[in-house]
C-alpha cells in the first residue's frame, strides 16, 4: 500500500498536524484518509485551526481604521487655493517616516497663514478643525508680533 504526498497534504490540513503524524496514521489506516482522521481524533492529536491572519480581529480593525482615515482629507490652503489635498492616512505616513520635513512643512504653513482643515469625503468639515484654527491664529499672533518688533528695531 502506498501512501502518496497528496494524502498526507489532505489529512494534514483536515487534522492541522505535520507530516509525520498524518503519515504515521495513514500507515496505521492503511491509507484511508476517513480512518486516519478518526484515529487522530482518537489520540486526541487533531489540533484547532490556527486563526488565519487575515480574519484576526486585530487586522479588520486596522482595516476598518484605515478606510476610515482614507475618507479623512488632509487640505492645506491659502487665499482660498488649495495646496495640498491628501489622505489622512498619507499624510500620517509622510509624518512618520519624513517627520523633520513634515514638522518643517507644518511649520511653514501656520508662519505663513496657511488654512489647515481635515474634510470628509463628503466636503463636510470635521471636529478637529476648531482646534486647529486656535493654534493657526495663536501662531499667526505671535508671528505678527514677531513680525513688527523687527520692524520697529
Amino acid at each position: 500500500m502506498t501512501i502518496s504526498i497528496e494524502q498526507i497534504d489532505l489529512l494534514r490540513k483536515r487534522a492541522n498536524v505535520g507530516y509525520k503524524e498524518a503519515k504515521e496514521a495513514l500507515e496505521k489506516c492503511k491509507g484511508d484518509i476517513v480512518e486516519a482522521l478518526a484515529y487522530l481524533e482518537e489520540q486526541n492529536k487533531i489540533k484547532p485551526e490556527r486563526e488565519c491572519l487575515k480574519d484576526s480581529t486585530f487586522v479588520k480593525k486596522v482595516k476598518n481604521l484605515i478606510s476610515k482615515a482614507n475618507k479623512l482629507k488632509l487640505v492645506v490652503s491659502k487665499d482660498d487655493k488649495t495646496i495640498l489635498n491628501l489622505p489622512s492616512t498619507l499624510a500620517v505616513l509622510f509624518g512618520i517616516f519624513a517627520m523633520p520635513v513634515a514638522v518643517t512643512a507644518l511649520i511653514i504653513a501656520l508662519f505663513t497663514n496657511c488654512k489647515i482643515r481635515f474634510k470628509k469625503d463628503n466636503g463636510e468639515e470635521c471636529d478637529i478643525n476648531s482646534k486647529i484654527d486656535k493654534v493657526t491664529n495663536a501662531v499667526s499672533n505671535v508671528a505678527n508680533k514677531i513680525t513688527e518688533e523687527i520692524k520697529n528695531a
